[in-house]
């Protein structure tokens, strides 16, 4: 299932109402004539520059047959171009006393390193030359699919909680892309040729398909210079086809059953829900929080202190994402219970939010705790780039301006409106994980 981007960084209960945001730098925008997006942020608290390229593609933008294409290409980017080696990207930036790593998600794939400012060019000049020369070579095809085939192994099919979350989505979105897994199933992994990933580079890898996060130690000037040198003059590409599908509404809840070697059942709620573009999203992120935000949260407090049910309860509002994903409640049963006992327990606490107004208190503290991750994530660069990269992905990156305002505003009323219109049982999808004895 969906999972929000920006998790809580603290569990706090109150911090002083005075606590404020240090005045924030301005982010620098420029397009170039080739279509690249170039987001510049300068923070001079520490020597180090972050350096993001993020491409708007993901499994969202696969076809049919042709899941984890985009994380499968994201691990052939890494195989060289004419000038860099195999494997090379990862030792020139480690060499200079740089960190480097990619991801792929439903909605994009970025490639990112943080570097002192004398050598964040070397960055620069890598990520220029494999937009516009990978190689993708055929010599490592096979032996990356292979690598691929393991890491879905480990991450989906060995770990019981993400291979529930994976079957669930396939039956909670019918139509959208959002149903397919971003590592891609087995079969279709197995069937993807390098014609494939050619043909899918040269649609997607396009500097007007992209944009670039730059945060740190720099000065505007200088490294928008060398970016313009390094990207300008890779041709503008073909504008790559629009993602239409609509997922349309539930009228009726539906449940999944998913048998698998594992110590202890695992039980999953999805609602469908909007996203960030929606009014809503404020108060659905702050129910999140007096839901499950921590050990004094209602779903906590009752589940794993009072009732003793479950080892630990977690709810995810998916805000961050192209298209609306949704609101997630999940929790990791104890040994002898059973998923009905903690559903139905689950559906208790629910209606309580629905049916009256929460504390004033609850609210308060929902609220500094989400403020307090917002003011925090200030510290780090590299938490900077992400969130204003994820806000460009989501609707574009002035709306991170308007978060905090927004989640002032929510009233106890929103809170319960918010719950009663999206935790709806015909809504909703039930997964449970039936733990089966090794054969």
């Amino acid at each position: 299932m969906p999972q929000r981007l920006f998790r809580l960084l603290v569990s706090l209960f109150f911090l002083p109402l005075s606590i404020q945001l240090a005045e924030a730098a301005q982010v620098q925008e420029v397009v170039l004539d080739n279509g690249l997006k170039i987001l510049l942020l300068e923070d001079h608290k520490s020597p180090a520059v972050t350096f993001q390229v993020w491409y708007r593609v993901g499994g969202r933008n696969e076809k049919d047959g042709k899941s984890g294409l985009a994380h499968f290409l994201e691990h052939m980017m890494f195989k060289g171009t004419p000038t860099t080696k195999p494997e090379e990207y990862s030792r020139i930036i480690a060499k200079n006393g740089g960190r480097s790593n990619a991801f792929t998600s439903s909605d994009v794939t970025v490639y990112f390193a943080t570097m002192s400012r004398e050598k964040i060019a070397i960055e620069l000049e890598l990520e220029a030359d494999r937009m516009a020369n990978a190689l993708l070579g055929d010599t490592y095809f096979e032996p990356e699919k292979k690598v691929i085939q393991e890491e879905r192994r480990l991450r989906t099919e060995d770990n019981p909680a993400s291979a529930l979350s994976e079957v669930a989505s396939a039956v909670a979105f019918t139509i959208h892309p959002y149903r397919r897994p971003v590592v891609g199933w087995m079969q279709d992994i197995l069937n993807l040729t390098r014609q494939d990933l050619v043909d899918f580079y040269k649609l997607y890898y396009a500097p007007n398909n992209a944009y670039i996060v730059v945060v740190g130690d720099f000065s505007s000037e200088e490294i928008l210079a060398k970016i313009k040198a390094a990207f300008g003059k890779i041709p503008r590409g073909a504008e790559p086809p629009e993602v239409r599908a609509e997922e349309p509404e539930q009228r009726g809840e539906r449940r999944v059953n998913f048998k698998k070697e594992a110590e202890l059942p695992f039980h999953l709620l999805f609602y469908h829900a909007p996203n960030l573009k929606s009014p809503d999203s404020f108060a659905l992120d702050l129910l999140s929080v007096v839901l499950a935000g921590g050990r004094s949260s209602r779903l906590y407090h009752e589940l794993v202190y009072q009732k003793r049910l479950v080892r630990g309860v977690d709810a995810d509002y998916g805000g961050m994402s192209i298209d609306p994903m949704g609101f997630s409640i999940s929790a990791q049963l104890l040994p002898g219970i059973e998923p009905a006992n903690v559903e139905r327990e689950i559906d208790r606490q629910l209606e309580k939010v629905k049916s009256g107004l929460i504390s004033e208190r609850e609210l308060q503290k929902a609220k500094n705790q989400v403020e307090a991750a917002f003011v925090f994530a200030q510290d780090s660069i590299f938490g900077q780039a992400m969130k204003i990269g994820s806000y460009e992905a989501a609707g574009g990156w002035r709306q991170m301006d308007n978060y905090l305002d927004g989640i002032r505003k929510v009233t106890r009323e929103d809170i319960r409106r918010v719950a009663k219109q999206y935790l709806d049982r015909d809504r909703r999808t039930a997964g449970t994980l039936i733990p089966t004895k090794s054969p």
